[in-house]
């Protein structure tokens, strides 16, 4: 088994809102972990820790949870991960909120028998079957929303964690039964990678190679590789097809062959 991940902030006078984890205990099957937080505007998500500790706080519950509670599904992990965060800081934060703390996940779990996988919002999954052929697991909620009203905070804050928009790992855990959720026989799986989509836009934004090409990318020049890749685009001109908001953003990437 190999697992190469690597995590760079988009500006390096903030502090990195990734998460990023590995964990292949000793008794067989692994754990990957990967959240993307979300920035708030002017930092006003009235909590008093900030993105940072949050996405900290959830990755670590997700991890120790995934690995230690095989009878739990992951929809239920992520929801008792959200519960007991959100019980963390209940008492000094406003977790009603829109913007309190939250992110995307992406969550990958193997043993002997089957890859079990969960994503919410626009982190993505990659599974590669042992013939090559790649997969990308997608929760495109956010993708349907109309450029235009992105460009609108309060726009967006009308539709976060709302019927007709998109979700995210806040304070909610009922939003655990929003994921995208599934399993594949192990057999089937060669190679899994997650990335946030400071490291995706590599391929969906950029255009510089589809997700094969992205895993082959990740394959030979490992997680840093990716990243470096996607720095050296944004470093040049400006790209037609860089619609977000930053220039630069928190890119995490994690790759795992089976």
């Amino acid at each position: 088994m190999r697992i190469d991940l690597a995590t760079a902030p988009g500006n390096r006078e903030r502090p990195n809102e990734d998460w990023v984890s590995a964990s292949a205990p000793a008794s067989g099957g692994g754990v990957l972990v990967v959240l993307d937080g979300v920035t708030p505007p002017a930092g006003e998500d009235g909590c008093v820790h900030g993105v940072p500790w949050f996405t900290a706080r959830l990755g670590g519950r997700l991890t120790e949870l995934s690995g230690s509670r095989r009878d739990m599904r992951l929809d239920r992990i992520l929801a008792e991960a959200v519960r007991t965060t959100a019980e963390a800081h209940r008492e000094s934060c406003d977790l009603s909120h829109v913007r309190t703390p939250q992110a995307t996940v992406v969550v990958v779990r193997w043993d002997e028998a089957y890859v079990e996988h969960l994503v919410l919002s626009d982190s993505v999954l990659l599974l590669q079957a042992p013939g090559g052929e790649v997969t990308a697991v997608l929760d495109d909620r956010l993708d349907r929303v109309p450029r235009e009203v992105l460009r609108s905070v309060a726009a967006t804050d009308a539709l976060r964690n709302a019927e007709g928009g998109f979700f995210t790992a806040a304070a909610d855990p009922a939003v655990a039964a929003r994921a995208v959720t599934g399993r594949t026989p192990r057999g089937r799986v060669r190679a899994v990678a997650a990335l946030t989509d400071g490291a995706s836009r590599w391929t969906d934004t950029f255009g510089e190679g589809d997700w094969a090409a992205c895993l082959e990318v990740l394959r030979k020049e490992g997680a840093e590789g990716l990243i470096a890749r996607v720095r050296a685009v944004e470093s040049g001109p400006a790209h037609p097809s860089a619609l977000r908001y930053k220039r630069h953003d928190d890119a995490s990437a994690v790759y795992a062959e089976l």
